[in-house]
C-alpha cells in the first residue's frame, strides 16, 4: 500500500543540494545450466522441478563453477574496460530470508573478476558522460517468492507465501558503479542512459537477453544528496530491483525530491531500501539497510578460487564485438543522420531491425523509413515492441525491393506489410493473394488515362497551357480509378504524351 510523501519541487530540490547516484545492476546470464549445478536455466518449467541438492544447500552436496559463467563474466569485465583479477574467490553472503534455500549467496565480496572500469553513455542531446565502474563480480539468483492473499502481492497482508526454487542458482553478475558525481539536474537521465548503454552491451555480448520486464536486469538505484559546494555525501536510500529504463529515471527523480523535501524540513535521512512504484512513479520504505559487516562475508570454503590466465582473457578480448557506442558512431556517418534521428531510432528500439533489414537487402533510408514509420505506428497501435511484430526484417528488405524494382508503390507496399503482419504469409504470397502488384502496362493504362482527361476538360486545357503540375489532379483520378495500383510516374508520362505537352 503506498502512503503520500511530501515532496518539493525538482527544481527546488536542485538549488540546494547536489545528487550523487550508485547504481547496482544485476545480470541474469543467458548459461544452460546455473552457477554451481547442472540445472537447467530454462524458463516455463513446473515450479521447484528444475532442482537438486546443490542448489537447495543439502548438506553435503559440492558446487562446481560453471565455466560459460565466468567467460561471461570476464567478457562483460572487459566491455566495461575494467581489469581482470588474476585470482579471485567466492564468498559466502549470509543472510536468511525464505527465497534462499542455503541461508547464504554464493557471491563475491572483496575479490571481484572485473574491477576499476568506466562505461561511456550518450545523452538525449548527444553529449557523453562517463560512469566509473567499481566491480562487477559473479553470484547467484536467489529462488521466487509469491506472496497470497494480500492486496500488493508483498508480504504485508499476504495469508500464505509459495516458493518456486528454480530460479535459485542461476549465474548472476552483478556491475556496480563508483559514486556518480557532477551530473547535477542531468543525474536522472544518466541514471536511465547509463541502464540502457550497459543493457545494449550485454545484448551486444550476447551473455543475456537482458529483458527488464522478465527481471534478467535489474537496477538498484542509490541516491543521496549533499548541499552544494559540500563534497560530504550524505545518507543514502536503495530503492530495488527497478525493472525498466523509464523507472530508473522516474526513481532517481522522485528520490532527489523526498530527500531534499525530508533534508529541507531539518529532518534525517534513513539508510534503509525502498520499493518503487510504478503506478504513482513514488517509492516507499522497504527495510532498514545492512551494512557489509551484517553479512558475515567469508571465503566458501567449498570452491576453488577463480584464475584466469592471461592468455585467456585476451582470446576472450580479442573476439569481443563492436561495442553498442561504436556501433551507433559509425552508423550515424555511414547514415548521414543526426544525432537526434538516431536517438529517436534508439528510442523506438529499431536500430537492431534497421541494421538487420539493410544487411539482407535494403538500402538505409528504405529501411529507416519503414521501421520507423509505417511499423512503428503499428507497434503501438498493438501494444508491442518492433522485435514482436510478426515480420522479419528480411521480410521487410523484400518489400523495399519490390518497391524498387516498381512491383510495388508506397501505398500498395504498406498493404503488402498490412497482410505480412496479419498472418497472411509472405511479401510475395500477400502480393498475389490481394492482387497488389502495380499496373505499368500501357494498354491497361491508357484508357484509365483518356477517361481522367475526358472527365477533366478544364484541367487538360490548363495543362495545353502550360500548366504541367496541374496533371497532378489527373494522375490522383487514374490512381483512383485503379485502386492505387498505377504506376503514378508512367500514369504522367501518358498525360502529358495525349495531350501534346512536354515536361521541361
Amino acid at each position: 500500500m503506498t502512503t503520500t510523501t511530501e515532496l518539493v519541487s525538482y527544481e527546488d530540490a536542485l538549488a540546494s543540494y547536489d545528487p550523487v547516484m550508485g547504481l547496482e545492476v544485476h545480470v541474469e546470464l543467458g548459461t544452460r545450466t546455473k552457477m554451481f549445478c547442472g540445472c537447467s536455466t530454462e524458463l516455463g518449467a513446473e515450479p521447484n522441478a528444475q532442482t537438486c541438492p546443490v542448489c537447495l544447500g543439502m548438506p553435503g552436496a559440492l558446487p562446481v563453477v560453471n565455466a560459460t559463467g565466468v567467460e561471461s563474466a570476464i567478457r562483460i569485465g572487459l566491455a566495461l574496460n575494467c581489469s581482470i583479477a588474476e585470482w579471485c574467490r567466492f564468498a559466502r553472503k549470509n543472510y536468511f530470508y525464505p527465497d534462499m534455500p542455503k541461508n547464504f549467496q554464493t557471491s563475491q565480496y572483496d575479490e571481484p573478476i572485473a574491477f576499476d572500469g568506466y562505461l561511456d553513455v550518450q545523452l538525449e542531446d548527444g553529449e557523453t558522460f562517463r560512469v566509473q565502474i567499481e566491480r562487477a563480480h559473479m553470484e547467484e539468483d536467489t529462488g521466487k517468492s509469491t506472496h497470497v492473499g494480500g492486496a500488493t502481492g508483498r508480504i504485508h497482508g499476504a495469508s500464505h507465501s509459495l516458493l518456486d526454487y528454480n530460479r535459485a542458482g542461476i549465474p548472476l553478475i552483478e556491475i556496480v558503479t563508483r559514486p556518480i558525481e557532477g551530473a547535477g539536474e542531468r543525474a536522472p537521465e544518466v541514471a536511465r542512459a547509463y541502464v540502457r548503454e550497459l543493457r545494449e552491451v550485454i545484448r551486444a555480448l550476447g551473455v543475456s537477453d537482458a529483458r527488464m520486464e522478465m527481471g534478467q536486469m535489474r537496477c538498484d538505484v542509490n541516491l543521496s544528496l549533499r548541499p552544494n559546494g559540500t563534497e560530504k555525501f550524505g545518507t543514502r536510500s536503495e530503492t530495488k530491483n527497478v525493472n525498466s529504463l523509464r523507472s530508473v529515471e522516474r526513481a532517481a527523480r522522485f528520490e532527489i525530491m523526498r530527500h531534499a523535501a525530508v533534508l529541507s524540513s531539518g529532518g534525517t535521512i534513513v539508510q534503509e531500501t525502498r520499493h518503487f512504484h510504478e503506478d504513482t512513479g513514488s517509492t516507499t520504505s522497504g527495510r532498514v539497510k545492512e551494512e557489509a559487516e551484517d553479512y558475515r562475508y567469508f571465503p566458501e570454503p567449498d570452491l576453488v578460487p577463480v584464475a584466469p590466465s592471461r592468455e585467456w582473457v585476451e582470446e576472450i578480448r580479442a573476439a569481443l564485438p563492436e561495442m553498442p557506442l561504436a556501433r551507433r558512431t559509425r552508423l550515424l556517418a555511414d547514415w548521414g543522420i543526426s544525432a537526434t534521428d538516431m536517438q529517436s531510432i534508439l528510442n523506438a528500439g529499431a536500430l537492431d531491425p534497421i541494421v538487420a533489414t539493410i544487411d539482407a537487402g535494403a538500402d538505409a533510408a528504405s529501411a529507416r523509413k519503414w521501421w520507423m514509420g509505417e511499423l512503428a505506428r503499428s507497434a503501438n497501435e498493438s501494444g508491442k515492441s518492433l522485435d514482436e511484430l510478426a515480420i522479419t526484417p528480411a521480410q521487410v528488405a523484400r518489400v523495399t525491393e519490390l518497391v524498387t524494382k516498381g512491383d510495388l508503390n508506397d501505398k500498395l507496399a504498406r498493404q503488402v506489410i498490412e497482410g505480412v503482419l496479419a498472418g497472411e504469409g509472405t511479401p510475395d504470397e500477400v502480393v498475389d493473394k490481394r492482387g497488389l502488384k502495380v499496373v505499368s502496362d500501357d494498354s491497361a493504362l491508357g484508357t484509365a488515362v483518356d477517361e481522367a482527361i475526358a472527365a477533366n476538360p478544364g484541367v487538360a486545357d490548363k495543362i495545353r497551357g502550360g500548366k504541367v503540375a496541374a496533371a497532378g489532379a489527373l494522375v490522383g483520378a487514374v490512381m483512383k480509378a485503379t485502386r492505387g495500383q498505377a504506376d503514378a510516374a508512367r500514369v504522367k508520362e501518358l498525360i502529358l504524351d495525349r495531350l501534346g505537352v512536354t515536361e521541361g
